[in-house]
Parts: C-alpha cells; structure tokens; sequence
C-alpha cells in the first residue's frame, strides 16, 4: 500500500499545554479546544477552504479561526501548521480576485443585461 498522499489527516496526539496568556484564571486548555485545531486545521488543508468559509463549517468566528492556526497549531503540530499556513497564503494573493467575483456576480443580479 502506498504511503499517505499529500491529503492525509494529522491525528491529535496526547499533550498538555498550558494557557500562555497569563490571564488571571488561566489554566490548562481544554481538550475540546485542541481538538477543534486539529479539525480545522485538517479542513483548511484538505479542502482549501478560506477563513471565513472555515469559520461558518465550524460556528466560530473567524478571529477564532486565525488564533487556532496562528497561535495553537503550531504548539500541537507544527508540520500542519506549515501547510495550513501555505493554503491561507495562496488564499490572501487570491482574495482580490474572489472579491471582484462577487461583486460582478452581485451587479449581474441586480441589472440584468
């Protein structure tokens, strides 16, 4: 069998990180917040999706997004972190154009021709 194609998922490995804010109460994140990470991390990767398009998949804001793959996923899996970081790169050079997209195809509806 061959190995993994460049689409594998990266698993979620035992850890414990604390809280690096050093806000009065910080404690130990929760687990279910690292396994968010991962998934999101893992959707970016797989499906080239944008933050915003990331963000409505997964009911967080997109400011909870970009901390997940900025900040925590390098402290989990860095390898992932790397290539998450490559697709939203390709993603920002091309946001100029999907912008002027939606604008062409929202003044198509609005006056048809």
């Amino acid at each position: 069998m061959p190995g993994p194609g460049p689409w594998h998922l990266f698993i979620l490995r035992p850890y414990t990180l604390a809280d690096d804010r050093g806000e009065k109460g910080a404690g130990e994140v929760k687990d279910h917040i690292w396994q968010r990470v991962m998934d999101i991390g893992n959707y970016i990767l797989k499906s080239g999706a944008t933050v915003r398009d990331t963000a409505k998949v997964f009911g967080v804001s997109k400011s909870t997004v970009h901390k997940d793959v900025t900040e925590r996923l390098p402290k989990v899996n860095a390898h992932l972190a790397n290539e998450v970081k490559k697709v939203l790169e390709v993603n920002k050079a091309e946001r100029h154009l999907r912008g002027g997209e939606a604008t062409r195809q929202k003044f198509r509806t609005q006056h048809p021709v």
